[in-house]
């Protein structure tokens, strides 16, 4: 392409040539004819160019629109506002799978009571992160319903409902700014939010010790995702996000994972004295043995239904039960591990 410009911009110069060394042209009139003619090519070419990249954000926008314009399964907003627990959460044969998969559960039946802490143990893929999308209700089940204090979920207003939930997932999403700023980004109103809440907040899910250790404190940097703290750092921030809201339902999805025992201890101290202080209705899913020792009922999910539910001393001390076997891989290790 740009070869056949240069050979026709060169054709016009030496025929140019010859007509003003025989008195038919001037060298204005080459001039101009030249400078007009590289304007007219280039502006082609950038008509071609444009309407390349016209067509690109055709194609990118209409991806856009259809997003725009899709309806939700899922209301955002509408029904009865409802944002706290005076009996308990039950779940009532629940049944669900997502799109394209086999049914991940099929009988789902338990009560989370209000003001206690209710723990949800089983194996890896039995569904233990997916029953707290359904209380959130990120999905609705496919049969049974989920009831709370007799009302039925798909009743309530999903906004509203969120917004007095507190979650902390398994990673934890830190954005990069500011300790201060990711705690704050976890209220319905930041703008309400005042330094003393930001400091009770961090302080009970022990944040407070290292963020002071830091020469900025609360205006410490974290970083793109968090990259300047390590996973416990991250874990706890997360938390205090989750607290400053002061919600009334607490779901806490492998929380403390990344936490050391020391600070796990202190963060459950905190949260039952939080308990304590304003009846919260707390769901624990973990497998750690120390952070659901002390729950008030425990949960156990097993091929998609409830298999043991009851206290820890109730479930321990079940023959063969799936909690014991759980608890036993987790305190001696497998019998017939080999050595090497």
């Amino acid at each position: 392409f740009q070869f056949t410009g240069y050979l026709a911009l060169s054709s016009i110069l030496f025929y140019g040539s010859n007509l003003i060394s025989q008195g038919l042209l001037t060298y204005g009139e080459l001039s101009s004819f030249c400078l007009y003619a590289v304007l007219s090519a280039g502006s082609l070419s950038a008509m071609s160019g444009f309407y390349l990249e016209l067509m690109k954000g055709l194609g990118a926008s209409s991806r856009l629109f259809e997003l725009k314009d899709r309806l939700p399964r899922i209301p955002l907003e509408g029904g009865i506002k409802k944002g706290n627990v005076e009996k308990a959460i039950r779940f009532e044969h629940v049944a669900f799978g997502y799109e394209d998969r086999d049914p991940l559960f099929h009988n789902i039946s338990f009560d989370v009571p209000a003001g206690k802490i209710t723990a949800v143990v089983g194996s890896s893929g039995s569904g233990k992160s997916t029953i707290a999308s359904l209380l959130l209700r990120l999905y609705d089940p496919t049969n049974g319903r989920i009831l709370v204090d007799d009302v039925d979920l798909k009743d309530l207003d999903p906004s509203y409902w969120r917004h007095h939930i507190g979650t902390v997932g398994q990673e934890p999403v830190l954005f990069s700014t500011t300790i201060k700023n990711n705690i704050v980004y976890g209220s319905n109103e930041p703008e309400k939010v005042t330094e003393a809440d930001i400091v009770s907040a961090a302080e009970k899910s022990n944040a407070d010790e290292f963020i002071m250790q830091f020469p900025d404190k609360y205006d410490t940097n974290v970083g793109e995702h968090g990259s300047t703290l390590s996973g416990g750092q991250k874990q706890r921030i997360a938390i205090a996000r989750a607290l400053v809201n002061k919600p009334n339902i607490l779901i806490m999805d492998e929380a403390t994972s990344a936490l050391d025992a020391s600070s796990e201890y202190l963060v459950r101290i905190a949260l039952n004295k939080l308990l304590e202080n304003s009846h919260q209705t707390v769901m624990i899913i973990a497998h750690r043995l120390s952070t659901i020792k002390h729950a008030d009922q425990i949960v156990v999910v097993d091929k998609g239904s409830v298999a043991e539910k009851g206290s820890y001393e109730e479930l321990i001390a079940i023959p063969d039960g799936i909690f014991r076997k759980l608890v036993e891989k987790q305190t001696f290790g497998f019998k017939n591990e080999e050595s090497y």
